[in-house]
């Protein structure tokens, strides 16, 4: 029989009680990670906590876990067997090549034998890039915190991210996502065994799909709302950004039909659900609240509708944000309106989906006339007063010369 306590959590703060529980869970998970690695570390660790996300944090000790498996079981540069035995004396050791050689020679492509079979392992120059600057977080620390005697990080080669091309951004058109929605509200293009399900749910995915077109909503963003996210009578609601960043939305009045619908006519009252989900917005048919997977099947769905593929070729919840994106900007909003509405961290990110915006350059000049309608001149006026003009200028160039000529003769 198993011993383990129920957790509980005791919130003192004004969060909801599943965001910090999220972050308790990548807390619990960063420490695993720091039991796995060498003691020396330990000043790393400190330094990791107030200095990046709780997510960032247990993303680079993953990396630096990797790289340490691949100093003990692939290098040859120690003789110990076991990660939690490397010494700052093994790290001295490591030269610019040695990282190098991991990233460049052994991440790209690596085996792990698990049980029966034989598993080829890829990663692409964003991984690579993620990897790199995990380990340089580490080797300049230890640097900084006089541990290590040189700062071995200026050696690291570069690793060359492809640049993004605005061509290659994949969204829906706005007619496309009039249909997906037509599809939620309707059944038209589910399944009859489809049908089964979208008649006990269609409320809740209408919801969800109004929500990533209109705010361009992260998976997690949209997962993690709650009941007590929405204030109506404010007209506003609260989302959590990545790096724990609590942001007010506004709520247009379509977005909150479709939730106050969903609410009162489709999701099980509060009281009837268990304690753990009775404040969470969007559930799922078994009372709990809905997982990462079950929303990207949800939006592959619709969205395969929409484009006339199947389902496996319909588009992630991360293809919604960016049909948000291009879809206000097309609508006349600024590059700068809408970073701020998507939470991007750079504006050149923001560009890129301004280049969807056809024909801009036709409607900018299109929509700046200096003339009226009754004063624009024809093409035959246009050559008509050219060739008056040519004949004009030609006369004057006469008369000129003939005045030059006049006055050298008078001087003579």
């Amino acid at each position: 029989m198993s011993n383990k306590k129920e957790l509980k959590i005791s919130n003192k703060s004004d969060r909801p009680d599943n965001i910090v529980l999220r972050d308790h869970l990548l807390i619990e998970k960063a420490m695993e990670y720091e039991k796995r690695l060498p003691s020396f570390m330990k000043d790393y660790f400190v330094y990791l906590k107030s200095s990046v996300a709780v997510s960032t944090r247990a993303a680079y000790l993953e990396d630096i876990i990797f790289f340490c498996e691949y100093i003990v079981n692939e290098s040859g540069l120690t003789d110990k067997d076991d990660m939690k035995n490397l010494t700052v004396e093994d790290f001295k050791n490591i030269k610019s090549r040695d990282v190098n050689l991991f990233l460049g020679d052994y991440c790209p492509r690596y085996y792990k034998e698990r049980e029966d079979h034989t598993f080829v392992y890829e990663n692409n120059n964003r991984a690579l890039a993620r990897k790199k600057s995990s380990i340089s977080t580490l080797f300049k620390f230890l640097y900084r915190n006089e541990q290590l005697p040189t700062n071995i990080t200026d050696g690291f080669n570069p690793i060359k991210l492809p640049k993004p091309q605005p061509d290659a951004i994949k969204r829906l058109d706005i007619d496309e996502v009039m249909v997906m929605l037509d599809a939620v509200e309707s059944g038209e293009g589910l399944t009859e065994k489809e049908k089964v399900y979208w008649e006990k749910t269609k409320l809740r995915d209408k919801a969800i799909l109004a929500l990533f077109v209109t705010y361009g909503l992260r998976l997690n963003e949209l997962r993690e709302l709650n009941i007590s996210s929405f204030n109506f009578s404010r007209g506003e609601f609260k989302i959590y950004r990545k790096r724990g960043k609590e942001v007010l939305m506004p709520i247009n009045k379509t977005c909150e039909n479709v939730v106050i619908d969903y609410i009162n006519y489709e999701r099980p009252k509060s009281e009837d659900l268990p304690e753990d989900v009775q404040d969470a917005l969007f559930l799922s048919l078994q009372r709990k609240r809905l997982t990462p997977r079950a929303i990207r099947q949800l939006v592959k769905k619709y969205t395969s509708i929409c484009m006339h593929t199947s389902r496996d070729k319909g588009y992630s919840p991360h293809k919604l944000r960016a049909t948000a994106a291009t879809s206000l900007i097309q609508s006349g909003f600024s590059i700068y309106d809408v970073k701020a509405l998507l939470d991007h961290d750079n504006v050149t990110t923001t560009q890129l989906y301004a280049a969807h915006k056809k024909n801009i350059k036709r409607d900018i000049v299109n929509n700046f006339e200096w003339l009226d309608e009754k004063e624009e001149v024809s093409l035959d006026d246009i050559k008509a007063s050219d060739n008056e003009s040519n004949n004009n200028l030609e006369a004057d160039d006469v008369n000129i010369d003939t005045e030059a000529d006049i006055k050298n003769e008078n001087q003579e």
